[in-house]
């Protein structure tokens, strides 16, 4: 499974930027995705989940009401809509997938991770 994520940025605090990670896989409708991030100097940490068919989603905390995780599986493709962007939320974004169950949290086992995109968010 190779996953490239896209839509990183610069942005304004309040602004929106949309991500998406796209995964070479022909059975992609049967795994978990989900995004993390990593801050400069921080540990990764988990951002948003979805399950296989799109019909679950989970969010941590801090972003729920403002990031919207999505998929389209005619298309391999996972999104992360993130609106009122906060300079808090300024890091590399991860997507990562895992074959079957979706899993949430910082140490939620996700097998294949994409090589990540920035996202700076300035005050």
């Amino acid at each position: 499974v190779q996953l490239q994520a896209s839509g990183g940025g610069l942005v304004q605090a309040g602004g929106s930027l949309r991500l998406s990670c796209a995964a070479s896989v022909p059975t992609f409708s049967t795994y978990a995705m989900a995004w993390f991030r990593q801050a400069p100097g921080k540990e990764r940490e988990y951002v948003a989940a979805i399950s296989k068919s799109g019909d679950s989603s989970y969010y941590k905390d801090s972003v729920k009401g403002r990031f919207t995780v999505s998929r389209d599986n005619a298309k391999n493709t996972v999104y992360l809509q993130m609106e009122s962007l906060e300079p808090e939320d300024t890091a590399i974004y991860y997507c990562a997938a895992r074959w079957g169950t979706v899993l949430t949290g910082n140490r939620a086992p996700y097998n294949y991770w994409g090589q990540g995109t920035l996202v700076t968010v300035s005050s």
